[in-house]
């Protein structure tokens, strides 16, 4: 049988969500966890990886285990396993042949910037300046649609494809916070970060809106701008078709 788990993390104390040797991961900490209250080797599959101190809201992993399970007792007991910046807010039964990263329809991430300084707004990157939303926005629909975000990936990330369909992509300003929302059938290492670094510089009036056009094109890392911090990064949601679960 095969089962969803629905998970929400805080990233700053690990190396991303895949298991890697001699640090710390969120993949890691759920299989030992899950390993201990089964009392049977599990490996969870996730349906992406987030880097090194991404958080996630929302991210979903499936696992296999042949004995019927009692939902209440095991999200109870994994909760008291788990670290405190690990949660577990649900478990469920899905067809067997279902794939938490295959079958996901869609990703949202959420970026969050702050304009004034706070100690304690860890989860957010710290702009003195305010940007100019407007034109970030109109920057942002040179992204939607079916492109190729090479300029907006790490080199050598061994994917098959670096084309993706960004259906939504939008700046909102909140109580001197901006929030940035982008929607994709998928993303690449790092495109997020390096989209909104891009766009910050737009919003600065270092560059012009429809560079990013131009950036789209050119098919390299080095056109785009920097990369922004990881701490103001969530995956926040994940969209499965229906068909997924049992009638």
């Amino acid at each position: 049988m095969r089962f969803f788990i629905d998970i929400t993390y805080k990233g700053t104390n690990y190396h991303g969500w895949q298991i890697q040797p001699n640090v710390p991961s969120i993949q890691e900490e759920i299989n030992k966890s899950l390993n201990l209250v089964l009392n049977q080797k599990i490996s969870i599959v996730g349906a992406g990886r987030t880097d090194t101190g991404v958080h996630a809201r929302q991210m979903f992993a499936h696992f296999d285990y042949n004995k019927n399970i009692d939902f209440s007792t095991l999200l109870s007991k994994l909760n008291g396993c788990l670290p405190r910046d690990i949660s577990i807010n649900k478990i469920f039964e899905v067809k067997s042949d279902v794939h938490s990263r295959f079958d996901a329809l869609s990703r949202t991430y959420k970026y969050f910037i702050h304009y004034q300084k706070d100690p304690f707004c860890t989860n957010s990157y710290f702009l003195a300046k305010k940007l100019d939303v407007k034109l970030m926005n109109m920057s942002c629909k040179y992204l939607l649609g079916e492109k190729d975000f090479t300029s907006f990936s790490k080199k050598n990330t061994q994917v098959h494809t670096n084309i993706c369909n960004v259906r939504y992509a939008e700046w909102e300003e909140k109580n001197n916070k901006l929030i940035f929302t982008i929607e994709s059938n998928r993303f690449l290492h790092n495109m997020v970060r390096s989209i909104v670094g891009t766009l910050i510089k737009v919003g600065q009036l270092k560059t012009d809106y429809k560079s990013i056009y131009n950036i789209l094109q050119k098919k390299d890392r080095s056109a785009a701008g920097f990369s922004v911090p990881a701490k103001g990064l969530f995956l926040t949601k994940i969209e499965y078709p229906k068909s997924i679960y049992y009638a």
